[in-house]
């Protein structure tokens, strides 16, 4: 850093106008960055007295969250140096500089903070072979870049990589590495986020997601990583590239069949599907794989095309209405049955079917959820899949925050429910240890087993998932693949749209009749949106507080019991520790609920509100009252959280 540019921004940090971190942080990057852009960068974003965009990009180094290293890639300015000559859907040419943006910088130090962390393990394991990684991406901004990028280093230092041939869901990814016997797994997507975001997922080579110690141990690797600079090895002990492309794909889509529990509804007519991917990877094999099965499926051209920029579409997230309105307006044109989106990593599923009036109607995450548990139970126990013998060997596995009418549904068939904390990497730690319970003599080969080899194996030794879920509409309901799956869940709910339309029903009419045994649950998620650094305080102190000073009184109502989960106290159904994460759950007298929780991979702080009606009551009353209830618990929460922040 030139001696002006530094006196600069010691004079800003002097008059309040840059943090002492964000000083400190660009100091960090400038040290061991290649090239000219990031010192450019930094020297515009100074002479224009841009601070809030400069605390913003360097306030802090990116971390792992919940769902891994996430950030923005495109800043809210983009400098020229950053635009450069420009790239492919309107990008520029290269992406955001700063220690808390997704780019090379912490690409690169993430990558080769996971290997070195990854080499070691294996070495204390005793296994010396060399380590093979398993890389795919979405259709964002740079995710290309950043996949080949994270490819050459895993070779230069020594790894085989196996990468996709282009964009891919994160799903596949997952089971590309127990289907590899991988040791490693990098997911370049920032799932439904904004354009401008993009991020780092790291898997180990159980296919799920970093938890505990592995999380903490390559975010220690990262961390002592200051440059972005390496020294490749000897050419003739660098690792071998692998390209998995349609034959991959083929594997991948045979065990997805496998999920399908009565393929002959397909056959029999069903109904009829408009599919979008949201300009994502869904259609990689969704749509192949719904022709397959006979599905009537169609989809929304426009949104079609692979683009970053999500053109079509304010936000890529299919549980928001405007994502589906394309495709529901196809379905009118059509008169198709039900909407199916995904995002653009293809880990989540939104969907709208056709209610009594025909009009397209979205269902909620805890809505698509119900159904699926209903379905899978129901058909299961049916089929002898499972049996009431074997029943308390079978588990639902969903997270705290998720609707309690699943608890409810699956207790009403006789299943195990375990609630376990938000991310799907702690759904995927309980799979591994069902597997992991299984004798070692029984299990050998296990990822090489059909569905049903395992789920025997399961039922007679450990437990078998019947399924999964979290409310932010992610679903699980096979054991080969270790994160929220898009592609099996689009499966899933044309094969219950089927088997109702063969029965002359339809979803909402199944919902309706589950609410009628069950009574009327309803879910409100909600959030206060704090962006930057000064949104970053903000959020640690509002979560900080509901911890320190827990509420005694809600919208009227005392608090019957509060569950503090940052206090790592807390033990789940199983009996397993439940690890210290920053939520509060609270039970009020009246029956409704909330928990409070920031988000681990987004600027916000996140509310979710539970009500229900009693069982048997007049569904379309009870619905208005638990959600007149639910409106009013809001509003005394964020005047709640408001006095909190004054």
């Amino acid at each position: 850093m030139d001696s002006s540019l530094s006196s600069l921004l010691e004079k800003a940090v002097r008059n309040g106008q840059l943090l002492s971190s964000s000083l400190e942080n660009i100091r960090l990057l400038l040290a061991g960055a290649q090239g000219d852009t990031a010192p450019r960068a930094v020297d515009e974003l100074a002479r224009q007295g841009a601070w809030q965009e400069l605390n913003d990009r360097f306030y802090k180094t990116l971390s792992f969250g919940t769902g891994g290293l996430r950030g923005r890639t495109i800043g809210s300015i983009v400098t020229s140096a950053e635009q450069g000559a420009g790239g492919p859907n309107g990008r520029p040419e290269h992406p955001a500089v700063g220690t808390a943006c997704m780019n090379h910088f912490n690409v690169g130090r993430a990558m080769r903070g996971l290997i070195i962390y990854m080499r070691r393990f294996l070495t204390e394991a005793g296994i010396g072979r060399r380590p093979l990684i398993a890389i795919g991406h979405d259709t964002r901004h740079f995710s290309r870049d950043f996949a080949e990028f994270c490819a050459r280093i895993a070779t230069d230092l020594g790894c085989d990589t196996a990468l996709f041939d282009g964009p891919c869901s994160t799903p596949e990814v997952s089971f590309a590495i127990r289907e590899l016997n991988a040791d490693a797994g990098v997911v370049i997507t920032a799932s439904h986020n904004p354009a401008h975001d993009n991020g780092f997922k790291a898997y180990f080579a159980d296919g799920a997601q970093l938890i505990a110690p592995h999380d903490k141990g390559v975010i220690a690797e990262v961390n002592r990583l200051t440059s972005d600079a390496y020294e490749p090895l000897p050419e003739t002990e660098r690792g071998a590239l692998r390209i998995l492309g349609p034959e991959f794909d083929r594997i991948f889509m045979d065990r997805l069949k496998t999920i399908i529990l009565r393929p002959a509804e397909f056959e029999r007519g069903g109904s009829s599907v408009v599919y979008t991917r949201l300009h994502g990877t869904g259609g990689r094999c969704i749509i192949p794989l719904l022709r397959e099965l006979g599905c009537k499926v169609s989809t929304v051209a426009a949104q079609d095309e692979l683009d970053g920029r999500f053109p079509t579409v304010a936000s890529p997230n299919p549980e928001n209405a405007p994502a589906l309105a394309m495709a529901i307006e196809q379905a009118n044109a059509t008169r198709a049955d039900i909407v199916i989106a995904t995002d653009p990593d293809s880990d989540r599923m939104g969907i709208a079917a056709r209610n009594a009036s025909g009009e397209m109607e979205l269902l909620t995450g805890n809505q698509i959820g119900s159904l699926l548990l209903w379905y899978r139970c129901m058909t299961m126990l049916e089929t002898g899949m499972i049996t009431p013998q074997n029943l308390s060997h079978t588990t639902v596995i969903k997270t705290f925050v998720t609707t309690p009418l699943q608890d409810a549904i699956a207790h009403s068939f006789g299943i195990p429910v375990v609630n376990v904390l938000t991310g799907f990497k702690y759904i995927a730690a309980k799979l591994g240890k069902y597997e992991e319970a299984i004798p070692a003599e029984l299990r050998r080969g296990y990822r090489g087993m059909s569905e049903r080899q395992t789920r025997a194996l399961r039922l007679e030794h450990s437990r078998f998932f019947v399924f999964g879920g979290e409310e932010s509409y992610g679903y699980l309901a096979q054991d080969f693949v270790r994160d929220k799956d898009a592609n099996a869940a689009a499966l899933l709910i044309a094969e219950l749209a089927a088997w109702a339309a063969n029965r002359g029903t339809s979803l909402l009419q199944i919902l309706e009749k589950i609410f009628t045994q069950f009574g009327v649950y309803l879910e409100a998620g909600k959030s206060l949106v704090m962006e930057g650094a000064d949104g970053a305080a903000k959020i640690a102190a509002l979560a900080q507080s509901y911890s320190d000073a827990p509420p005694t009184v809600m919208d009227g109502a005392r608090v019957a019991a509060v569950r503090d989960y940052s206090k790592g106290d807390l033990t789940d159904a199983e009996g397993d520790p439940i690890p210290a994460e920053k939520m509060l759950f609270v039970d009020l007298e009246d029956g409704r609920s909330f928990a409070v929780r920031p988000s681990g991979t987004e600027p916000k702080i996140k509310y979710y509100l539970f009500a229900h009606g009693a069982p048997g009551s007049d569904v379309a009353a009870s619905r208005t009252r638990v959600s007149a209830v639910l409106g009013s618990l809001w509003a005394a929460l964020e005047a709640d959280a408001r006095h909190r922040m004054a």
